[in-house]
């Protein structure tokens, strides 16, 4: 029986309704921002805001401030120690533990049952339903899913029934249960917190399994693929599993990770969807094969506001809707949504690529940049950097990070990056200089600073091992799951953590 075309109608259904969403940006974030303001209005945010008297986006801006997390940080810890009716109505007993890459200390997302149905499982739907739009030769759901996940969390000891840790454990403990027809590893295997022991009976689970699709962030899954192909003696995936078709990947950029895919995974069979799914929402995802730009959602109780990056300094920096963004300049995404957290700035950057519908690339972090020259060097150029030098030495690169060294004793100040490698490049240094190269070329502030080796040296790299990077992602109690490295900083803390001797 051919499931995909039985289930087909369905989803194209969905997908219709995303489509017409997205297609009139202001009228659906208007009608969603009086919706969830008033859903709220009796909560004690609510009430402290004003929000019954709210008409508009105007009166919204002029009520509530724009918020960081350590600004809501102890109204969520009251919702986790049981208080209802905070930050949205009712009690929450579910938290993503977010890997708090913008201030280091843990993050506790809200999970309300809202979010998770309409935002969260709604953007992974909204996934499916355009894929199988784009592709109505797709047999995806004859097969399995294979999702990869991490597991709750120790960090904290919440009451009984509550669940804090990775948001992917809490969407497969919670999914519908007809998903887990569909779906592979089991419940049991997802949810294992240690990665020792799950990594084997991740292979053994689905090592036979008829795997159609994978989610995932590409740094880990690429852990588990070498692993399967390793158990089943296999030198290309397909031999595994013959119907895999597409790759759905989030949470880092895919660009230093493609050329690994692709020795592994035969280019002509496979798929790759970029997808924007963070601990606080589900909010884009790649609606066309031919460009990286990632459709907004509007569908997925979100709304979405804009701060120039010019304004950040700002002590009351100014935030635009989606309805006013310009074409082609960077921002700062400020959520609003049903999990309570009410103009919080997100801690990514993104860069608008069309403007009707609004389409996005992700552009970095407002606190993951080396800006310590005035390079103003941004992860999205460190990745297409490093992509290029890749491509050019055949490397392969597992994890990466970066940070300054500053001028001390008359020396020039410069960057220093840290890399563990799958493949290493055969000559070191030429891979430095091609990295050098390729970043100046990707950032005009970066070139101005390195030209005639006036203001910055070329950057160095010291090349540690992969089980350096998981380590230290260990210590912070972050490993696996959507945990990521941090891939760029203004200090040198994580620099000079993983450089440290190992005992």
């Amino acid at each position: 029986m051919n499931l995909t075309r039985l289930i087909r109608p369905y989803f194209t259904r969905i997908d219709s309704r995303m489509v017409s969403a997205a297609a009139d940006t202001e009228s659906s974030q208007r009608r969603l921002l009086h919706d969830l303001t008033t859903f709220a209005a009796k909560t004690e945010w609510g009430r402290e805001h004003g929000y019954a008297d709210i008409r508009s986006y105007a009166d919204y801006v002029a009520r509530v401030p724009l918020n960081e997390y350590e600004d809501l940080r102890p109204r969520v810890m009251r919702m986790v120690n049981g208080e209802k009716d905070i930050l949205w109505p009712g009690e929450v007993k579910r938290f993503a533990q977010s890997s708090g890459t913008s201030g280091g200390k843990s993050k506790y997302i809200p999970l309300t049952d809202r979010s998770l149905q309409r935002c969260h499982y709604a953007g992974s739907t909204d996934v499916v339903a355009h894929y199988l739009s784009l592709y109505p030769d797709s047999r995806i759901l004859n097969g399995k899913a294979f999702i990869l996940g991490g597991s709750y969390a120790n960090e904290v000891n919440p009451r009984p029934g509550v669940y804090v840790g990775d948001l992917s454990a809490s969407l497969i403990d919670k999914i519908n249960p007809l998903a887990n027809l569909v779906r592979v590893p089991s419940k049991e295997i997802a949810l294992m917190a240690d990665w020792e022991k799950k990594l084997p009976r991740l292979v053994e689970a689905t090592l036979r399994a008829d795997v159609t699709n994978l989610s995932g962030v590409p740094s880990w899954f690429m852990t588990v693929i070498r692993r399967v192909m390793e158990a089943a003696g296999a030198s290309e995936l397909h031999q595994v599993w013959p119907n895999l078709e597409v790759f759905f990947h989030g949470g880092i950029s895919f660009e230093p990770y493609r050329s690994q895919y692709d020795s592994l995974i035969d280019p002509s069979r496979m798929r790759y969807l970029e997808t924007y799914n963070a601990s606080e929402g589900f909010f884009a995802l790649q609606d066309s094969p031919d460009s990286r730009a990632m459709l907004l959602l509007m569908d997925v109780d979100t709304f979405y506001e804009f701060i120039p990056l010019s304004e950040l300094s700002n002590q009351h920096p100014k935030a635009v809707p989606a309805w006013e963004v310009e074409l082609g300049r960077v921002y700062a995404l400020v959520i609003s949504s049903s999990n309570g957290l009410w103009r919080y700035m997100l801690g990514d950057t993104v860069r608008i690529e069309s403007r009707s519908p609004l389409r996005i690339t992700i552009a970095g972090r407002t606190k993951s940049f080396i800006n310590a020259f005035g390079e103003e060097v941004m992860v999205h150029n460190t990745d297409a950097a490093l992509a290029r030098a890749c491509r050019d030495t055949n490397a392969e690169v597992a994890e990466y990070t970066a940070a300054p060294v500053y001028a001390a004793d008359g020396s020039k100040g410069r960057h220093q990056w840290v890399i563990a490698f799958n493949q290493p490049p055969a000559d070191i240094e030429q891979f430095a200089d091609l990295l050098d190269l390729y970043l100046t070329q990707e950032n005009s502030d970066y070139q101005a600073k390195r030209a005639g080796n006036i203001f910055l040296d070329r950057l160095t790299i010291d090349v540690v091992s992969r089980e350096t990077f998981e380590r230290w992602l260990a210590s912070t109690g972050k490993l696996g799951g959507q945990r990521k490295i941090p891939r760029l900083s203004n200090d040198r803390t994580l620099v000079t953590a993983l450089l440290q001797p190992h005992p």
